[in-house]
């Protein structure tokens, strides 16, 4: 009985969990390395074909994304999720296999120029993201579900995103049974839409995440429904359109949530018939799939206006975008508006158009409404860039910038601690997972001091043995070079670049034939300079 630490150690993305007991190999989440990577992970202990099932605590990319490729490499066993996640996975694994596609595609055209340049296989490719949904097995919460002989599952909300969940896990071996509790993402308190994070009262062994372990939101009650109306009437007054890039899963809905309060209420005095788009595929389907599981996900007040009849996240004057052209002829509609639009960043999607046609109208605002990672689009308008490039033009940005704070899926120190402390019984370990270098230290550190918990925060490959308790396999870490993690990043930034390239030339299909000659002359001309 053994509990295997792969990804998400000492880092915060790539979640990856390994169990063997009971004669089974099982993986808690599977998700993809975003951004920085610090560390190297180990490879699974074990064939993806070995591979029994996988429990997975929610949708996002950095818990789900590998799960099509371990299809790919041969497995065929269950994931069992809630039945909102694996509904959302369903509608994001095949977004990342198209991110995937699209890539290969890119560099494959690039293989084509030249000699020495081997052709690239995607990391999975859509028929893989569809073997990894057909394997997707939607489960009630707080229902004990039998997985097989020695293993028992029960997910309870945990209030970080529709449908995310803390698993127990119980395994009976030789006599003996354990149960292990793996947090996933808590979610902070008070988000609008879904419920608070529920207690959990028992566990002998505690994963937990420690994204914000050294931290604290500003504790104050933010009144978004004020700001965000006396930000549209000051942009509507002024004739302008208000721009919102937004992440498609859990923002957007939210956002939603808001603006149905401000639309009901008539609060946008002059302007009470405003539209609000929702520009963006994947939210479309997101929203969908909220409004399937309201009575499951939805927390009190959510659940008082669906009593009365009241959908929370939709209202009169809510328009989605599906197609390009409906998202093109969004920017030659005059009549002031609000555009909620992906991606969060700016790094690529439809956003990137309405900032190139609003950006330098002074009477427009755009609205950031989430984190904004350094070095991209989103984070320097926010610290004030003067001008921007979009789509090979520079852009003058006139237009006024705004930050709607306090927004966060994530708890933080107060948040994971009161979710913890909440354990009747005093755990054997505590394993301090998912976050920084040195807040898992750090987190670890501060529940021992204070809470006298017995903690670890593992490096991937650590191994405890559950039956003896017991550390089998105690690494500290492969760091990647700097120079190795740097080329990284100067050539994902080069595909980033390659993908905004091809968008820009579908963008203008059927565009004048001088211009796209002169474009076409252009990039071949790039291309001949950095062939040689």
């Amino acid at each position: 009985m053994k509990l295997g630490f792969i990804g998400a150690d000492h880092e915060v993305t790539g979640s990856c969990h390994y169990i063997e007991a009971c004669g089974r190999h099982m993986l808690v989440d599977y998700g993809m390395e975003q951004g920085v990577n610090v560390y190297e992970n180990v490879p699974l202990p074990v064939n993806a074909a070995e591979i029994d099932y996988v429990f997975l605590t929610h949708a996002h990319i950095d818990h789900s994304g590998l799960l099509p490729l371990l299809y790919a490499q041969g497995f065929r066993g269950s994931i069992f999720a809630t039945r909102a996640t694996a509904q959302l996975a369903s509608i994001m694994l095949r977004d990342s296999a198209h991110i995937q596609l699209s890539e290969a595609e890119w560099r494959n055209r690039k293989a084509k120029r030249g000699k020495d340049i081997e052709s690239y296989d995607p990391l999975y490719t859509m028929q893989d993201a569809d073997g990894a949904i057909r394997c997707l097995v939607p489960c009630p919460y707080e229902s004990i579900i039998e997985v097989c002989d020695g293993v028992r599952i029960r997910f309870t909300d945990i209030g970080h995103l529709l449908g995310s969940a803390a698993i127990e896990v119980w395994l009976s071996e030789e006599g003996t049974e354990k149960k292990l509790v793996f947090s996933g993402d808590v979610g902070n308190h008070k988000q609008p839409l879904i419920k608070d994070p529920q207690k959990i009262e028992e566990a002998d062994y505690i994963i937990i995440e420690s994204t914000y372990g050294d931290r604290l939101h500003k504790e104050m009650e933010l009144d978004y429904v004020s700001e965000l109306t006396a930000i549209l009437k000051e942009t509507f007054d002024k004739g302008g359109n208000v721009i919102i890039p937004s992440f498609a899963v859990g923002r957007t809905q939210e956002l939603l949530y808001f603006l149905r309060t401000i639309k009901t209420e008539r609060l946008v005095e002059g302007h009470e018939g405003f539209s609000v788009y929702v520009d963006s595929p994947l939210a479309v389907e997101a929203t969908e799939i909220f409004n399937k599981n309201i009575e499951e996900c939805f927390d009190e007040k959510a659940l008082e206006l669906v009593e009365k009849g009241i959908n929370p996240i939709s209202f009169p004057g809510l328009k989605l975008s599906i197609t390009s052209e409906e998202s093109r002829a969004l920017n030659l509609d005059e009549e002031p508006k609000v555009i909620i639009s992906a991606s969060g960043m700016c790094e690529a999607g439809r956003i990137r158009h309405h900032l190139k046609h609003n950006l330098w109208r002074r009477e427009c605002t755009i609205l950031f409404v989430g984190y904004q990672a350094v070095g991209t689009l989103g984070r320097n308008i926010c610290e004030g860039a003067k001008e921007v490039r979009l789509f090979g033009e520079t852009v003058d940005v006139a237009a006024t910038i705004k930050q709607l704070h306090g927004l966060s899926g994530h708890a933080d120190k107060a948040g994971l601690t009161d979710w913890i402390t909440g354990f009747k019984n005093t755990p054997r370990k505590v394993f301090v997972v998912h976050g920084d270098d040195s807040v898992c230290d750090a987190f670890a550190e501060y529940l021992h001091t204070e809470y006298s918990f017995d903690t670890y925060a593992p490096y991937s490959g650590a191994v405890y043995d559950l039956l003896n308790d017991r550390l089998i396999e105690a690494p500290t870490g492969v760091r990647i070079s700097r120079k190795k993690r740097t080329a990284s990043a100067i050539f994902d930034r080069l595909l980033a670049a390659g993908h905004r390239l091809l968008m820009v030339i579908k963008h203008n299909e059927g565009g004048a034939n001088k211009d796209l000659a002169r474009f076409a002359d252009q990039i071949n001309s790039l291309c001949d300079k950095w062939d040689r």
